[in-house]
């Protein structure tokens, strides 16, 4: 048993659609009875998949996780524009007519047009701040605001389905107009709703999200994503296996964390060669110091390491400066 009184790693998470990723975090902190939570990102309400959760000390990765590509399975309605760029938003416009007239190639056109880097404009119902103030409040005031276009990259882009449905326009009338279900792999700050409306705009006819779901961040997929009910069963039968880890601070008996799926920091940096301390370097690592090459054992020529203790405890990354090798994250405090 360890008397550690916190997890620490990372566990992919599963949302579910109708959670915000607030929602999900809060529910996991009562899940595994821990304060130290955060995301890596958030997911609209009405997104599912992958949602990589940091705990304790793993909240120190998160802006490395932020950071990382993102893939997406999103589907485009064509022939509706909507305010908050996805159907769940009122219709600010559109021409189901003429979205009904495109041809499969105007619109395969239109979406691989969207392939590489390109300036896009983050949506108003977004959680990005203006002078202090989320742009979602903002919006749910009426208030618009002029947004900064952002570079973004587009890495891959493939259609996995050709659709239709048949939506009303503003006159009444009905048009059976074409949907598009496909993949995306795209650096972080891409918004895939308004991705959805740039392809909508350059067919000429409005475009909106129907449905998105996040299918990978970085090396974290749906593969091995857990939803928060599997979470807590998996929870309830290690305790009742009489598996047990540490007592947090009100008492709660808390299972081992691999058997909930809560991975290990350094996974994270297993493309980094490592080394450990001899123990005349341990003081110094524990200080979170700089270290002579010298104080490591197995230590490659390298611009940075994953560094441990000599009993296997990971202290962090450090990056050669001279002969010394310098803290750039530690995960010991």
């Amino acid at each position: 048993m360890q008397t550690t009184e916190q997890y620490n790693g990372i566990i992919n998470v599963y949302k579910e659609q109708g959670f915000t990723s607030f929602d999900a975090v809060a529910a996991l902190r009562g899940i595994l009875h821990q304060k130290k939570i955060g995301h890596t990102g958030t997911l609209d309400p009405m997104a599912t998949g992958v949602l990589p959760v940091c705990l304790g000390k793993g909240t120190g990765v998160v802006e490395l996780l932020t950071d990382w590509d993102k893939e997406y399975v999103g589907e485009l309605l064509t022939g509706l524009s909507t305010d908050t760029l996805d159907v769940t938003g009122q219709r600010t416009g559109g021409d189901p007519a003429l979205a009904a007239a495109l041809s499969p190639e105007q619109i395969r056109e239109a979406v691989f047009s969207f392939l590489g880097g390109y300036d896009q404009i983050p949506p108003m119902y977004s959680a990005l701040k203006v002078d202090g103030q989320r742009l979602y409040d903002l919006a749910r005031k009426g208030q618009e605001v002029e947004r900064k276009p952002r570079p973004v990259k587009i890495h891959e882009m493939e259609i996995l389905s050709e659709g239709s449905e048949e939506i009303t326009s503003e006159s009444g009338e009905t048009f059976t107009v074409p949907t598009v279900r496909f993949r995306v792999l795209c650096s972080k700050g891409t918004y895939i709703r308004s991705l959805c409306d740039d392809i909508g705009n350059k067919l000429g006819c409005g475009g909106c999200m129907k449905s998105l779901e996040r299918t990978a961040v970085g090396p974290f997929t749906l593969e091995n994503a857990k939803r928060l009910k599997e979470i807590e069963s998996l929870r309830d039968a290690a305790l009742s296996r009489g598996e047990f880890h540490h007592r947090d601070n009100r008492g709660n008996d808390c299972p081992p964390g691999e058997v909930l799926g809560i991975l290990p920091i350094d996974l994270l940096f297993r493309d980094l060669p490592e080394a450990r301390a001899l123990p005349a370097g341990e003081k110094l690592l524990q200080n979170g110091n700089p270290v002579k090459a010298s104080l490591l054992q197995g230590c490659p020529d390298a611009e940075r390491l994953r560094i441990y203790l000599e009993d296997d405890t990971f202290v962090g990354i450090f990056r050669k400066s001279g002969e010394l090798y310098k803290p750039e994250k530690i995960f010991l405090i």
